[in-house]
């Protein structure tokens, strides 16, 4: 039997399947009507294989103190066959898996501590329906099959914690490789007052681990600054973990955060580690909190209260050290007065805030910005030496910005292909107001008007007629850019007469 019993769990392809062989063998030995396996966790046993019980049993768990029988087998040594005449309420009373609903409670009952190294990591049981079943076995051999219980269970424990910890470095090596390509060329830029003041928010909150919450408009660079602050602190050697709030679906929102165990929900086939036990060590960024849904705030706050978090469908808990910065381009202040948002979970997101100002409020670092940009599109563009006419930095700086630092960039991208296009035999390439097409229209006509010393009213930028020979020589290029060349459509965009315009550009050299 042994030999035979060894060689089934040798080509045994999975450790479920090993696990029902040896119930199998001691079912036929003990000659029971359901037998267990249970598996130790914390003061608690749940059930990994089971035959003869219910359907339901696999998905139930003990709590040793609260089932003095399995109490005094985890406390025995040797195993305890319960006499029929025992009046401790047995666990698996109506758990039998019989049509009799008055026959399905347990007469006879035994059970073996499984012990590894002298620490209990499991039970194997076994129940009756009849009296006395229990009487006459053969003790070695039952010790035997525990044996090969408690070597199965060790092992599926330890690869599991193995494939685990696999996952979880596969999961975070995949987010460095995403973090590295997102974060290439992410950089705090700017010489102005607001962006020295942001610095020196970073600097002073880094070297804490104080929850920081990050507002201000979309575009602004809020992960910008939450990289920032990652770069500077104790937690360095370690990835920022990211999750965006608003690109998850509401149901996976717990799963994604917390993890999940095997069958939580449709789906759900293996074990899976949250965003959270990911950043172990380390620091999370969750993105867009304001969207985070009201229903799955509580356990977010639970988290920054006590540093303890639980997977979807599992009754375990577990300690993380975890820093979280967080940032919103909501008012989470109005969201708590709507009762869209928790007060006591916006308290504990605000330990630290820092708002990042939207670009129309420091103009004066646009061309720094552009700067740092324009090499990075030409090593995507191959193109040669990128410079911008000091007319278009003007204009840029005039524009209001509403998608601020990342509509910039944008742009500023779209304009340096449009302007390599036009200068594809020269060294340099020129970016001018019109390679921004009829986004940046009315402000280029504003530029034109501007006076400067110091924003006062002062001598005008350049004469009248160059002026408005470089105004109209700009829009004429812009509108046969948006009319692909059609010289008819871009006067009918224009409002004068084809021939008109035909004359116009040759006067202003375009022809």
């Amino acid at each position: 039997m042994l030999t035979q019993l060894a060689d089934q769990l040798t080509t045994a392809t999975d450790h479920e399947e090993r696990y029902r062989i040896l119930l199998r063998a001691f079912q036929d030995l003990v000659q029971s009507d359901a037998v267990a396996l249970l598996r130790m966790n914390g003061e608690t046993l749940t059930i990994v294989a089971c035959l003869g019980l219910s359907p339901d049993a696999m998905g139930r768990s003990f709590k040793i103190t609260e089932h003095p029988r399995l109490e005094k087998i985890c406390k025995s040594e040797e195993g305890v066959v319960f006499p029929s005449a025992c009046t401790l309420s047995d666990p698996y009373d109506g758990l039998l898996e019989t049509d009799d609903s008055a026959a399905a409670h347990v007469h006879s009952c035994m059970g073996l501590p499984l012990l590894f190294n002298r620490k209990l990591i499991g039970v194997l049981t076994a129940d009756a329906l009849a009296i006395d079943v229990f009487t006459h076995l053969d003790i070695p051999l039952i010790k035997t099959i525990a044996a090969f219980a408690v070597t199965e269970m060790h092992t599926s424990q330890l690869i599991g914690r193995l494939q685990n910890a696999a996952q979880k470095m596969d999961r975070i090596s995949r987010h460095l490789v995403e973090d590295a390509r997102r974060s290439a060329g992410m950089d705090l830029i700017g010489n102005s007052i607001s962006i020295k003041q942001l610095r020196r928010d970073i600097e002073l909150v880094a070297r804490s681990d104080f929850s920081v919450l990050i507002t201000g408009e979309t575009g602004a660079g809020k992960e910008v600054v939450a990289r920032a602050i990652h770069a500077l602190s104790i937690r360095r050697e370690h990835p920022l973990i990211c999750l965006n709030c608003a690109t998850l679906p509401q149901n996976l929102v717990d799963s994604e955060l917390f993890g999940h165990v095997r069958g939580a929900f449709t789906g759900a086939t293996t074990d899976r580690a949250g965003k959270l036990e990911l950043a172990e060590g380390a620091t999370l960024f969750l993105d867009e909190i304001g969207e985070l849904p009201l229903d799955d705030q509580p356990k977010l706050l639970r988290f920054l209260q006590t540093g303890e978090v639980q997977r979807l469908g599992s009754n375990l808990t577990q300690s993380l050290n975890v820093r979280l910065l967080s940032a919103t381009n909501r008012d989470l202040a109005t969201a708590v007065k709507d009762k869209r948002f928790r007060a006591d979970l916006f308290h504990r997101l605000n330990v630290y805030p820092i708002h990042v100002p939207p670009l129309r409020e420091h103009p004066e670092d646009i061309p720094l910005i552009i700067g740092r940009y324009c090499e990075m599109v030409q090593r995507q563009l191959g193109c040669k030496m990128v410079r911008f006419r000091p007319d278009t930095c003007r204009a840029l700086q005039l524009y209001e910005w509403p998608g601020n630092v990342r509509e910039l960039e944008n742009l500023v991208a779209r304009a340096i292909l449009r302007a390599a296009a036009d200068q594809l035999e020269k060294d340099l390439v020129v970016v001018a107001p019109h390679h921004f097409g009829g986004e940046m229209l009315s402000t280029v006509s504003l530029n034109y008007t501007e006076k400067e010393t110091d924003g006062k009213i002062g001598r005008i930028v350049k004469p009248l007629k160059s002026a408005t020979d470089d105004l109209q020589r700009d829009l004429i290029q812009a509108a046969l850019m948006n009319s692909n060349g059609n010289w008819a459509a871009a006067a009918r965009e224009l409002g004068i007469n084809r021939s008109n315009l035909h004359k116009l550009a040759k006067r202003l050299n375009l022809k």
